[in-house]
């Protein structure tokens, strides 16, 4: 599904990323767990062509999309749910999820059944349908991450990116999120989570990498790390 190999990328002078290399199997979840400044949210940027790599190869399904425009990166079927949300805050919930599937509607991807797909959303996160006429702009936080979340899904990716999706967000709608995660999990979504929460990650997720200054420190399945002492010690501490 998505291949990275030895991935290298960063800002004007300062290299964040030396050399990742991890893979996302079809119908999985990873998580990239670390603290913070470890390099995780580069990684996504640099998946989804936010920022160009410096080095090193990105292929889904084959081909390579390492360099690409973002907005070609998502008719290969690349979607990014972003930190931050960046929800079009002066348009309506409804035509936020309706951009979502922009490349659909342009015949760039497969075009399917929008109309259903948006249906799919309001299913999942029942706020947005009580809220579909309502400009993306005056919802609370924990609303426009279901909208960030929901507007991804609207492209029908091959591989979803979810970075930090509990950011800022109140116990509760926490427990919402994971809840939406764990769903799309069983519908066999494939994803790569970023999250600041590792141990709702690990719990989560099939396989897990864990980031410390750009580098892959440890890997394997989600559930073994979760147990690791050394890991555990490191990075999980007594939160989430």
């Amino acid at each position: 599904m998505l291949d990275v190999s030895g991935l290298s990328a960063g800002y004007g002078q300062i290299e964040v990323l030396h050399g990742l290399t991890f893979t996302v199997p079809k119908g999985q979840v990873v998580t990239l767990i670390g603290s913070n400044g470890a390099g995780k949210t580069t990684t996504m940027r640099a998946l989804s062509g936010m920022i160009k790599p410096r080095a090193g190869s990105i292929k889904l399904n084959g081909r390579e999309i390492g360099g690409l425009e973002s907005h070609d990166v998502a008719r290969t079927g690349l979607a990014h749910s972003p930190e931050g949300r960046r929800v079009f805050p002066t348009l309506s919930v409804e035509d936020n999820l309706t951009l979502g599937a922009f490349p659909r509607l342009t015949g760039s991807r497969p075009k399917g059944d929008v109309n259903a797909d948006r249906e799919r959303a309001y299913t999942l996160f029942p706020r947005l349908r009580e809220r579909r006429t309502q400009l993306a702009g005056t919802l609370s936080g924990g609303e426009q991450q279901m909208l960030a979340m929901g507007r991804a899904l609207m492209l029908r990716p091959e591989i979803l990116l979810l970075d930090e999706p509990s950011m800022g967000l109140a116990p509760k709608l926490v427990e919402e999120v994971f809840r939406i995660i764990r769903r799309l999990k069983e519908e066999q979504v494939t994803m790569l989570l970023v999250e600041q929460f590792a141990m709702a990650a690990l719990g989560v997720a099939d396989h897990a990498y864990v980031l410390e200054n750009g580098r892959i420190r440890f890997q394997g399945p989600a559930a073994q790390l979760r147990d690791d002492p050394q890991v555990r010690a490191a990075y999980l501490g007594g939160g989430h």
